[in-house]
């Protein structure tokens, strides 16, 4: 498979995974969190499905496109080990879901770094909460879900948030 077609995999079932999430948090209140905002595509798209909501994002550095780059109150600047776990502090309310898109195309690093956040984005979430990711995570809790027809396993994950 070429690297474009790999990546029009990657992001059409980051799309559905996505607009799936949309429609299983509808009854849990909370914010979205956004970590790693890249060129902001994936920004835009949520600003889309979740209008009345607040998406803060983290990001080591911005580098997105100008017209998809959150205010600086939902734009948190830093490496993710120092900044998600301060980012309770700037939440009003635990969050309904979490897209993570930091994956770096090395396995092990995915890993570690997937086993690094996963601990710390946890007490973020509301239950019932959903983490949408690019990486697998093990954390005790969550419960990987059935990803939407057409992506393939392993491609996305889905988890919902068990209680806390």
């Amino acid at each position: 498979m070429s690297r474009l077609d790999s990546f029009i995999r990657r992001v059409t079932a980051q799309r559905e995974c996505l607009n799936l999430a949309a429609r299983l948090i509808d009854d849990v209140p909370g914010p979205v969190l956004e970590l790693g905002l890249g060129n902001g595509r994936t920004y835009d798209h949520l600003r889309k499905l979740f209008p009345q909501r607040e998406i803060f994002v983290f990001d080591r550095q911005v580098a997105a496109h100008p017209e998809c780059i959150p205010d600086d109150a939902h734009m948190v600047l830093g490496d993710i080990a120092e900044t998600l776990p301060l980012g309770r502090n700037r939440l009003k309310a635990p969050a309904a879901l979490a897209h993570c898109d930091l994956g770096t195309g090395v396995k092990a690093d995915n890993e570690a770094l997937a086993d690094f956040i996963g601990p710390r984005l946890a007490p973020l979430m509301a239950p019932g909460g959903l983490v949408v990711s690019d990486q697998e995570y093990h954390v005790d809790g969550w419960i990987s879900l059935d990803l939407p027809d057409g992506v393939q396993p392993g491609r996305y994950h889905i988890y919902r948030v068990g209680a806390s």
